[in-house]
């Protein structure tokens, strides 16, 4: 990121708004308010920053093409410094003092659980565009993120086909961490393996030699690694430099913190990761959309699948406000119901969820060589997120405002 952009940023983020140039002039429409609280410093910025910016990329287009219903759009930006606190307080200040219309939040599945009470609360409207461990069920939110039945229901069977049936979980000690482990062991199970072992990690933590001993020790297959944030990244040059030396499967590592790009080969070879984006898809529409942001952000180190994740959200968003003709959330749900909000993503294609609010993904099977380049093993095209719709959630009919989990599903209608 260039120091003239983070200095924008950083004053935005004390001013609550950001100017959006070389827009054209509009008569006096009032401007569509987006909230957009993403941690631009702390533990989880280097994943997070793209965020800003593609939604920022994306808001400029729209209005240098006439805004949404000729209204243009102002974003109005917060740094929550990847502090759970800083997003209940940034989101009570945009949603009561900034009024804005939309909000795009969170990186961690943490800071979205502290902020999602305060939109039900005061009826607002958000987009989460991480991908989850799943299981929000909630008309208060629409999540862009890929979610469990998209990731590991294709990572897992074809990680334990290629290289065995018993398997280890090193995972983040919080809610993404401890549901994410929870749909390994099912989908495990469900495959005939065993877990030969399964760790939680506090997010501090950037020591992983006991770990690193107990995995030896337990002689797995593969180890799955769901570790979050700059501490817990750690572990993988610390687990080269011990000659672990086996193959490693992941929902969040290279699509989220390019670790691959960030450490000396060849500390993530053999790292399997199902993404729905990251920059190294070779197609016209994601080489486009690399370019885009490459020319406005040349400074950008990775364009991640969280930046897809949002560039598409504010896309969809302007979609739903112009078939709705309002930027009210009741309104945009009738729209949402109706099951055809779609849309040529960088990815491929992309359709909401009416029952769940969540999207459809192609999804990649990246692997890490052992110089670091990635390869494309296999690509599931057009996976529904399914498993909250099947269980029992569907916000056409009600809205439980919950999170649910495989041992915890919705109850039946």
């Amino acid at each position: 990121m260039s120091k003239s952009v983070l200095r924008g940023l950083r004053a935005a983020a004390l001013t609550g708004t950001l100017v959006l140039g070389s827009v054209p002039a509009y008569a006096a429409e009032n401007p569509i308010k987006l909230g957009v609280l993403e941690d631009q410093s702390g533990d989880f910025a280097a994943a997070t920053i793209g965020k800003v910016h593609a939604i920022q990329l994306a808001a400029e287009e729209i209005n240098k093409a006439g805004g949404i219903m000729g209204r243009p759009l102002e974003l109005v930006p917060y740094d929550t410094q990847s502090d759970n606190t800083r997003y209940q307080e940034f989101m009570r200040r945009v949603l009561q003092r900034d009024k804005v219309d939309v909000v795009f939040a969170g990186f961690s599945s943490a800071s979205r659980e502290a902020y999602r009470p305060i939109v039900d609360q005061f009826n607002g409207f958000a987009f989460y565009n991480n991908q989850y461990e799943g299981g929000v069920c909630d008309g208060h939110m629409i999540v862009t993120g890929a979610v469990p039945e998209q990731q590991f229901s294709t990572l897992i069977p074809y990680m334990m086909e290629k290289y065995g049936k018993n398997v280890y979980t090193l995972a983040a000690d919080y809610n993404f961490g401890q549901i994410s482990a929870e749909w390994v062991r099912k989908i495990v199970k469900e495959n005939g393996g065993k877990m030969a072992g399964e760790e939680f990690i506090p997010l501090g933590v950037s020591q992983f030699s006991q770990s690193i001993q107990n995995i030896q020790k337990a002689k797995p297959d593969f180890v799955v690694t769901l570790l979050v944030g700059t501490a817990q990244a750690s572990y993988y040059e610390q687990a080269a430099s011990a000659n672990v030396n086996l193959p490693m499967a992941s929902s969040v590592n290279v699509g989220q913190g390019y670790e691959h790009k960030r450490f000396k080969p060849p500390s993530l070879k053999d790292m399997y990761v199902t993404t729905n984006y990251i920059e190294e898809i070779d197609s016209p529409k994601s080489k486009e959309f690399y370019a885009k942001f490459k020319a406005k952000f040349p400074s950008e180190p990775y364009v991640n699948q969280e930046a897809e994740n949002s560039y598409l959200a504010v896309y969809l968003y302007k979609q739903m406000v112009e078939r709705a003709k309002s930027t009210k959330r009741e309104d945009i749900r009738k729209v949402i119901a109706l099951g055809d909000v779609c849309m040529d993503a960088p990815e491929g294609k992309v359709c909401i969820d009416p029952k769940s609010q969540h999207m459809s993904h192609t999804i990649y099977l990246a692997k890490v060589g052992a110089d670091h380049s990635i390869s494309f093993p296999k690509t599931w095209e057009d996976i529904k997120p399914y498993w909250l719709g099947e269980a029992g959630c569907d916000l056409t009919k009600k809205d439980p405002m919950a999170q649910y989990t495989p041992s915890n599903p919705p109850p039946k209608p």
